[in-house]
């Protein structure tokens, strides 16, 4: 896989965030050391996620509940 990470950001929920765009899989790690993975995610909504101002409402309004996802 070839990871894209994210570019710096504090937010108080969210550690970490990388995107495999070959795949389509986007990873988000929580400060409660959780990982999740959501599939099928396309490389224009990674980037608007990258780019969001609070990571953590965009998740919430823009990737949860719009694709699959895993526990890892």
């Amino acid at each position: 896989m070839t990871w894209h990470d994210f570019a710096p950001f504090t937010s108080s929920n969210i550690a970490a965030v990388r995107y495999d765009e070959d795949h389509l899989l986007l990873e988000v790690e929580f400060l409660n050391n959780t990982r999740y993975h959501y599939y099928e995610v396309p490389p224009q909504i990674a980037l608007a996620f990258d780019q969001a101002g609070s990571k953590g409402t965009f998740l919430a309004s823009t990737i949860k509940g719009h694709y699959r996802y895993s526990r890892v």
